[in-house]
């Protein structure tokens, strides 16, 4: 055995405690920590040939590249719907490290009971019935890569085509129809080899996100042929919601396949204040729940579900002699895109047991307790634009008078160079604008009147 490998092996629990307690010094100091670091110029390193041991490594780690990371775990990040890392879900991540189970297979241990388990939870969390089985995947993208291939399956099968066997080709254009789709939904549609074409946008209603139902009625009754229709539990800008129940009963007049993003919006359910926003989520085929985002799990975690498991089963079975039968309880290697898989569940399964729906309700309604905060200050400040109701969690807004890109660039990385807080850039009926997402628990009303103070400073400045 390499000499540096064997010493870390004997010394195995004092590496990890040194880990531990630069991990915890790490957190512990989140608050002074610039919520973004601009990076600057990295010139690589050379690979080592020798090595310095496990503690030479975090040694190094500390000397180049710890001061450029930033607080994204804390209370005052606002980018891209982030939520942190609970205490007792960071506990279940390490724990997931130091078991490297793969619960691609069941023949080796019970890893993937508890990943079953945690996806009943979960279900059962954003009221989906036991028709619905799901599965953990990396993120939202892959989460919808998956329905959509479900979907794509569907509609082969109301052709007569096995698109799982014969290829895409073979099933010919596919309509997509969406009102407000992410962006997330053309990546999977060039991926699954529907093409980004493939999608038509149907029109939305007047200051909003969400689908006009009756346009949509009307592009699906011009169609021959059943379609996929994708569907919003949350829009990225305003957090807007489609009408769930009433573009499901067009199913009585249309065949589509109903797919949900509900990537952030679906955790509106846990909250009986907002739950009515995610109503008819259970009448969905497939949907996206992220899992990284507002159940503040470390990163990359999502979870997809889908009512037709017989279809999943078709695209993603995975027949070989070492895998054994896939039997009535299909193993996860058969039903995503991954053989190879972390054991994602073990973080979510320890937050979950930790502090449960009601812990969890909690953190959904203090962030949307804040998100109207900081909102109702900007709609209060001479400064700022309020662009759309605060729905849920994230606050779409803009400088007051005529804005151009440039000025939101420029105070995008103001903000970022700052350090108090980090936004996001996005466009929003056609006005360049910033976006602040509240979903880490830890972010307080303190957190808040800071963030509305540096906003004032540099829009003043």
């Amino acid at each position: 055995m390499d000499p540096r490998l064997a010493d870390d092996l004997h010394s195995l629990p004092d590496v990890l405690d040194a880990a531990g307690k630069f991990a915890g010094a790490a957190l512990a100091g989140l608050d002074g920590r610039a919520a973004a670091v601009p990076p600057g110029a990295v010139v690589p390193a050379p690979l080592p040939d020798g090595g310095v041991g496990a503690r030479g490594a975090l040694d190094e780690f500390s000397r180049r590249w710890e001061s450029g990371f930033a607080a994204s775990a804390g209370p005052r990040y606002l980018g891209f719907v982030t939520g942190g890392a609970t205490p007792a879900s960071l506990a279940g991540d390490w724990l997931t490290a130091a078991y490297d189970q793969n619960p691609a297979s069941g023949m080796d241990s019970s890893a993937q009971d508890l990943e079953r388990e945690t996806v009943g939870w979960l279900a059962e969390l954003f009221g989906l019935g036991p028709e619905f089985s799901g599965a953990f995947v990396t993120g939202a993208t892959m989460s919808t890569v998956t329905g959509l291939a479900i979907a794509r399956e569907w509609v082969g099968e109301q052709a007569g085509v096995t698109v799982s066997a014969d290829g895409a080709a073979a099933l010919g254009p596919v309509t997509v129809l969406s009102g407000s789709p992410h962006s997330s939904i053309l990546k999977a549609l060039s991926f699954l080899g529907m093409g980004r074409s493939s999608l038509r946008k149907v029109p939305v209603l007047p200051g909003r996100e969400a689908v006009d139902v009756a346009k949509l009625a009307e592009a699906l009754e011009a169609l021959d042929g059943p379609a996929i229709v994708v569907a919003n539990a949350g829009t990225v800008n305003t957090v807007d919601f489609d009408d769930l129940r009433a573009i499901a009963a067009l199913k009585e007049r249309h065949e589509f396949w109903l797919h949900v993003d509900a990537a952030f919006g679906g955790f509106a359910a846990l909250a009986p204040e907002h739950a009515a926003l995610a109503a008819g989520l259970e009448l969905a085929d497939s949907v996206v729940v992220d899992l990284h985002k507002w159940l503040n799990v470390p990163y990359d975690s999502a979870v997809q579900f889908t009512r037709r498991r017989d279809l999943q089963l078709r695209v993603f079975s995975n027949n070989a002699a070492y895998l054994g039968e896939i039997g009535e309880t299909p193993d996860f290697l058969h039903l995503t895109p991954e053989n190879s898989r972390r054991l994602r569940a073990l973080p979510a399964w320890f937050s979950l047991v930790a502090y449960g729906r009601a812990g969890h309700r909690e953190i959904v309604e203090r962030c949307v307790a804040l998100a109207r905060d900081l909102g109702a200050r900007i709609d209060g400040s001479a400064r700022w634009q309020l662009l759309a109701p605060v729905r849920l969690n994230v606050v779409c807004f803009t400088p007051a008078g005529d804005v151009t890109q440039d000025r939101i660039d420029a105070l995008v990385r103001a903000i970022a160079e700052d350090g108090t807080t980090f936004l996001t850039p996005t466009v929003y009926d056609g006005r360049p604008a910033l976006r602040a997402a509240f979903s880490n628990w830890r972010t307080t009303t303190a957190d808040v009147d800071r963030i509305f103070a540096v906003l004032e400073r540099l829009a003043a400045g």
